[in-house]
């Protein structure tokens, strides 16, 4: 999929995202006044914040879209892992508000009075923001874009936190400290969503390992196009979202001429990137094996050489 596509599935979600939680945050809000329940109103400002977070997502995707230019070479595809990440940290901030306001009202012993508003939110809250998850979950899917799914998740967590609401709000009518634990166990929800996001995101930015299964292609690679002494080794991968650069080092036999070892180096390079889209570079060194003997041969030339320095 290009770049452009995948900016309009980016910017569908995001846009529609941002109207229906800004409706849905008002009638909970509404409802959650209503009812006097703390969970409710904690909940419609996760709703709030999946607005924010969307508001994030569209940023992210339309920076990321941008092609490179000369003080970012390599493409402005981070700042779609940057976005998720913004959407982790205020998903973790969200939750630490949920605990202090459930620990509030259980010090205070406060009860909640849910009535048939409450259920109706709770109701249109659930089937709406996993519809809206579902929907993320196939726009990142279909674009491989991290933010999207990111996003997926937090629609997906109000969606849970709503159910667990609707759930207590028909088992727990006469049980005071209900509206207090169930917006602890929201938060907790959400800070688990929001600690899996930032971990995705952080690996990506900070730098990690290539995969085994790409060294391992790699590897055939180099062997289909330079034999088997053309051993790759020393990897390393810089990701910039969509755009992703490799180095690795291979072996080659140190007798190769310098044009022909410079043109299997572009043949790996070429095949690197025809088959897993990612943008390779190559450095030759001389094989361990074949040094050795080139060098061993020259000695045994040189032994065999008459002595011309005496007179």
């Amino acid at each position: 999929m290009d770049m452009a596509k995948k900016q309009y599935w980016g910017q569908l979600e995001g846009a529609s995202s941002v109207v229906l939680n800004l409706l849905l945050f008002l009638f909970k809000f509404w409802a959650g006044y209503v009812s006097g329940s703390v969970a409710i109103i904690a909940d419609a400002w996760h709703t709030l914040s999946d607005s924010l977070s969307s508001v994030v997502v569209l940023v992210g995707v339309r920076i990321s879209g941008k092609p490179a230019d000369k003080e970012h070479p390599y493409g402005h595809g981070r700042a779609e892992l940057i976005a998720a990440m913004i959407v982790g940290v205020l998903l973790a901030i969200v939750a630490f508000e949920f605990v202090v306001q459930s620990l509030q009202k259980l010090h205070a012993h406060q009860p909640a009075f849910y009535g048939p508003i409450a259920v109706w939110a709770m109701v249109i809250s659930v089937v709406l923001k996993e519809g809206m998850a579902h929907f993320a979950f196939w726009t990142g899917r279909k674009t491989k874009m991290t933010s999207l799914t990111a996003d997926g998740w937090h629609h997906r967590s109000d969606a849970i936190s709503s159910a667990i609401i609707l759930v207590a709000i028909f088992i727990g009518r006469h049980i005071w400290w209900i509206d207090g634990v169930l917006g602890i166990a929201v938060a907790i929800t959400i800070f688990i969503t929001a600690f899996d996001i930032i971990k995705k995101t952080v690996h990506p930015l900070m730098g990690r390992a290539p995969d085994k299964e790409i060294k391992d292609k790699v590897k055939c690679i180099c062997c289909e196009c330079a034999g088997e002494t053309a051993e790759p080794h020393h990897f390393h991968i810089h990701e910039y979202g969509h755009h992703s650069e490799l180095t690795f080092h291979v072996y080659m036999d140190g007798k190769l001429a310098l044009e022909d070892a410079h043109k299997l180096s572009k043949k790996i390079e070429c095949e690197v990137f025809k088959q897993l889209n990612i943008y390779p570079t190559v450095h030759i060194e001389p094989c361990p094996c074949c040094s050795s003997n080139s060098e061993k041969v020259q000695s045994e030339k040189n032994s065999r050489k008459p002595d011309t320095t005496a007179v």
